[in-house]
């Protein structure tokens, strides 16, 4: 019964966290609108800049804390982060007019979700991967296609809220959704040490090999083409396609919803279609998309809708088979691969989230030259895809 509840705790914890993270991106109209917080582009992509700073440095530092205190502690105190956050956006609402307090107060919202993601993350794919030890890649890509259904609710509620004329209760819900999950979890063991004789959390050692950087590399380039869609897909639709804000809220949910099912989708035909071949393929697929973003004509939303569900699918499965694939091949370091993985993830993440205001302020870019740039960004990861599934010259169990 205690490991049914486990299973039920951490994987309810990645839909939890897929609605956390996406909150503010899912909130962009609100944050640039003259009616609220009225925040300039380089502003608002600065929102996430401390986010991307703390999710690295906890993501990095979440193997020795783990080995200090124990996975169960630092998963509950990345939800503790998440729910911090919440707090600070709430609050953030009694002063949205003044701007200098509201940007103050948003940025240390941003910072503890950082610190949520990046030990919350970790943690979870650990116990996925733990809890099903003869199916890594499927556990690994369910737990991360439940955190792509939270990403693809936060829209979804952000848009109920403000028909409602209360967009602020996107965070009141996650905070109250985070509590009872810290409850919950509370009474759980959660302790991998009781797991196949052997505790993952504890697993290995801290030095990098050669072959880490692949991955870390890919995991950087898909950070980057992930963030150009979920942080700035609404903003694009609205600024460049004239979307309202229904609209665009709509074609957000879109993506996070098409990198769902995509998950959902090939881990379930992974028989039949190997996920080395869905790694080497959604790249390509990615570089279409942008491309097919970058071109889209002005006044056509809907069409924005399609192209961003489409760039969804291509990011579906590409993160979470990483992971996968590194911690299955990798496991002299099973400790540090998650949390690494994350911390460059979420270098690209950060470089997406902030570079898109300075390129359109200060270089002059539009938001379409700078999503067809991205294709490069797409191509690049497509040629390293094909390093990334190799199979390493000497086996060890576990590996493909």
């Amino acid at each position: 019964m205690a490991e049914r509840d486990e299973i039920v705790a951490v994987y309810a914890a990645g839909v939890v966290q897929g609605i956390a993270l996406v909150t503010f991106p899912a909130a962009s109209a609100i944050f640039i609108s003259s009616a609220h917080y009225d925040l300039s582009s380089t502003e608002y992509g600065g929102m996430f800049v401390p986010q991307a700073i703390t999710a690295i440095t906890s993501s990095l530092l979440g193997t020795g804390l783990t080995q200090l205190f124990g996975i169960k502690r630092i998963y509950l105190s990345g939800l503790f982060a998440d729910l911090l956050a919440m707090a600070m956006l709430i609050l953030s609402v009694l002063v949205m007019h003044n701007r200098a307090w509201a940007y103050g107060i948003l940025l240390v919202a941003t910072a503890c979700m950082g610190v949520g993601f990046g030990l919350t993350v970790p943690a979870i794919n650990t116990f996925a991967a733990a809890f099903f030890p003869q199916n890594v890649d499927k556990a690994v890509l369910v737990l991360n296609a439940l955190l792509g259904l939270g990403t693809a609710l936060a829209p979804v509620f952000v848009a109920v809220f403000v028909g409602l004329g209360i967009w602020w209760g996107l965070p009141v819900l996650v905070a109250a959704l985070t509590v009872a999950l810290l409850f919950f979890s509370l009474r759980l063991p959660l302790n991998l040490a009781t797991r196949n004789g052997t505790s993952q959390a504890r697993k290995g050692g801290t030095m990098f090999p050669a072959r880490f950087w692949v991955f870390a590399t890919f995991a950087f380039l898909y950070g980057i083409c992930e963030t150009m869609n979920g942080n700035w897909a609404s903003i694009y639709m609205t600024k460049k396609l004239g979307a309202s804000t229904a609209v665009a809220s709509v074609a957000l949910m879109v993506f996070w919803g098409a990198v769902t099912a995509g998950r959902i989708f090939f881990a379930a035909i992974e028989k039949w279609f190997p996920e080395r071949r869905t790694c080497e393929v959604l790249p390509i697929v990615a570089a279409g998309a942008f491309l097919v973003i970058a071109f889209l004509p002005t006044g056509k939303p809907y069409l924005g809708i399609l192209a961003f569900a489409l760039a969804g699918l291509s990011c579906s499965a590409l993160l979470p088979l990483t992971v996968s694939f590194a911690e299955e091949e990798l496991t002299t370091i099973a400790a540090s691969v998650a949390s690494g993985l994350i911390a460059f993830y979420q270098i690209g993440y950060g470089i997406a989230a902030f570079g898109v205001g300075p390129l359109q302020n200060r270089v002059g870019l539009g938001l379409n030259t700078i999503y067809g740039g991205t294709a490069i960004v797409a191509l690049v990861m497509s040629a390293l895809s094909f390093t990334v599934v190799r199979r390493p010259p000497i086996a060890t169990p576990g590996c493909r």
